[in-house]
């Protein structure tokens, strides 16, 4: 994750000193380096007021390197985040703003696997000799305005042993209670099927961003979820 490509706004961003920057972006040069023909780098970006003057900047870096793809995410209401509408950019907003007519690049679709969470695109020049020009995916994760639940496959297990089917659910069960008991390994394949067999059709059981918002005291904090 990198929200800034400047080191005070990172330092804001993240509560930790503007040196720490560096180390980020020098394992992020590593990564794209030492896996350039073998593996795809990502780099996740939540977009907000601060960094919205950014976005054209993360995505040339698909440009300077071929293999890093960047996502931008929108702003998701979690427990103790302090989010409100004033601090949301929509995947629309993102979008005119990297297509601005001041820029030469323009975004481009192309085409998501079954399950993705992600929207993606290529940036790139219209002009038909850069076409060809190998570059990085730009990515969008549009959960609050275009939510992709219907096709969501994720599920995801907490440090302490819960299972959540969705992001934004509240309900979790203990798959470290089941395994602990005697007829555990037996009982999980069921548990974990009946768990996603209940799972809401969209946003945990929730109306909008908003609804999310105004019953995240009944979720984890994020950094309690894990990615």
């Amino acid at each position: 994750s990198l929200d800034s490509l400047q080191p005070s706004l990172f330092s804001k961003l993240t509560r930790r000193p503007e040196s720490y920057f560096d180390r980020v972006w020098d394992s992020i040069e590593q990564a794209t380096s030492t896996y350039q023909h073998q593996l795809k780098t990502k780099i996740n970006c939540v977009v907000m007021p601060d960094n919205q003057n950014e976005l054209s900047e993360f995505a040339m870096l698909t440009h300077s390197h071929p293999n890093l793809d960047i996502r931008f995410i929108e702003y998701m209401p979690f427990n103790d985040n302090s989010w409100d509408t004033n601090q949301f950019i929509s995947y629309q907003n993102m979008q005119d703003i990297l297509n601005s007519s001041s820029s030469p690049y323009q975004l481009h679709r192309l085409s998501d696997g079954p399950n993705d969470t992600t929207k993606w695109w290529s940036y790139r020049s219209s002009s038909s000799e850069n076409n060809n020009n190998k570059t990085g995916r730009i990515g969008f994760i549009t959960s609050m305005t275009s939510h992709f639940c219907s096709t969501c496959n994720r599920l995801r297990i907490t440090a302490d042993g819960q299972l959540k089917v969705c992001l934004f659910g509240s309900t979790e069960i203990s798959l470290r209670d089941i395994l602990r008991s005697p007829s555990g390994e037996r009982l999980l394949p069921k548990v974990v099927h009946a768990a996603v067999q209940r799972k809401h059709y969209k946003l945990g059981g929730h109306q909008d961003m908003n609804d999310i918002s105004n019953h995240s005291s009944e979720n984890r904090p994020m950094t309690l979820i894990g990615g």
